[in-house]
């Protein structure tokens, strides 16, 4: 899987793969192509190889097989700090002995710059990160989103060609992290760096990112940017990690082109797109977005299957309203819809038809 982001790679895997015993494979094999100016995420459970594959292409890892190049060039014997590259860790990895500006004046002195660029440097990532009346504190002095900031500024302030960062936000609350997450982007536009990012938070990929490659089991499964990510998952792996989902088992009866009529486990029939099945009678699991559940006839297709749902309970969330149903045997099935005025009410225990346009329910591969 390589595509590139409207040009020829800047940073490529070619065929690499990674052993720490000589056996096991943590990363299986990733071809992988990065365009210039691009922000990637690598996206997937704990374990999944999206980190390993970062800290090669930082130079903390050696890849076991295969080839990394940056800008053309092969890296992998390239040490990390030959390699002009930026890095933002979750811990911060500030030195605690030091003040801001001194933080930010190591980079540039390991890199034999003079002393009036190395001011010129400091003052510009300071304000790029809105943190230039800092500079004579030491990290300890600094709440968390500050000391973010800062490791942020020292990734920048020699202007390397690549920006990598390792769950950079993990540790800050809720809000601070959606703040940070906007900071980071916005200065990602407008600087036109190249960011590849690692994090398990699908939220924080979906928002911040122009393409996502998830991983698990040390592969790619899909590589796409968020919106194809969320409305077209390839497989049941991406349909299941990326937001939430409903799960319905069934067999395909009937295939007509990409559209398919699956029988459930427990009978009834239900329109879908089919994605990576292809023969009747194949076992399958139709994975359905809960806000493309519709339970008002005229918003479903006149020509597709409605199926029956009993409403077990309905939770208010302000903007919306989410009912969890019992569909096809399943008690957890979740529809969400607009709360609007004049909204129908639904009450636990009412029963329903619900049904779907049969694009937006995608016949899978069963888990």
């Amino acid at each position: 899987m390589t595509t590139a982001f409207g040009n020829d790679g800047f940073v490529v895997f070619d065929h690499v793969q990674k052993s720490y015993d000589g056996q096991t494979l943590v990363v299986k094999d990733l071809n992988l192509s990065i365009g210039k100016g691009e922000f990637l995420t690598m996206l997937g459970p704990s374990g999944s190889g999206k980190t390993t594959c970062l800290m090669m292409l930082a130079g903390f890892e050696t890849a076991t097989h295969g080839e990394i190049r940056l800008d053309g060039r092969n890296i992998n014997d390239v040490p990390p700090h030959k390699r002009g590259i930026g890095m933002v860790f979750q811990n911060y990895a500030l030195f605690p002995h030091m003040t801001v500006g001194e933080n930010l004046a190591f980079p540039l002195e390991v890199r034999g710059m003079g002393k009036a660029e190395r001011e010129s440097r400091i003052i510009r990532a300071l304000d790029m990160v809105q943190m230039g009346k800092f500079r004579n504190r030491r990290p300890a002095q600094l709440s968390g989103g500050q000391q973010q900031r800062i490791a942020l500024a020292r990734a920048l302030v020699f202007d390397p060609q690549l920006v990598l960062m390792d769950e950079p936000l993990g540790a800050l609350d809720k809000q601070l992290r959606e703040h940070m997450q906007y900071e980071i982007k916005s200065l990602h536009d407008s600087l036109g760096i190249t960011v590849v990012y690692v994090t398990h938070d699908q939220g924080e990929a979906l928002t911040m990112s122009d393409r996502i490659a998830v991983f698990n089991d040390g592969r790619i499964q899909q590589l796409a940017p968020p919106s194809v990510l969320y409305e077209q998952p390839e497989n049941s792996f991406v349909a299941g990690f990326i937001g939430e989902n409903n799960k319905l088992l069934g067999t395909i009866e009937k295939m007509d082109g990409a559209r398919a009529v699956v029988r459930l486990t427990t009978g009834e029939l239900i329109d879908a797109t089919a994605v990576n099945v292809s023969g009747i009678g194949q076992r399958t699991l139709v994975s359905i977005r809960p806000e493309r559940v519709e339970f008002k006839p005229e918003l479903m297709p006149s020509d597709a299957h409605t199926i029956d749902a009993q409403v077990r309970d309905v939770i208010y969330m302000g903007d919306i309203l989410r009912a969890r149903m019992t569909v096809a045997g399943s008690e957890d099935f979740v529809m969400k819809f607009r709360n609007t005025l004049g909204q129908t009410r639904l009450e636990p225990g009412q029963r329903i038809r619900i049904g779907w346009h049969p694009q937006d329910a995608r016949a899978l591969d069963p888990v």
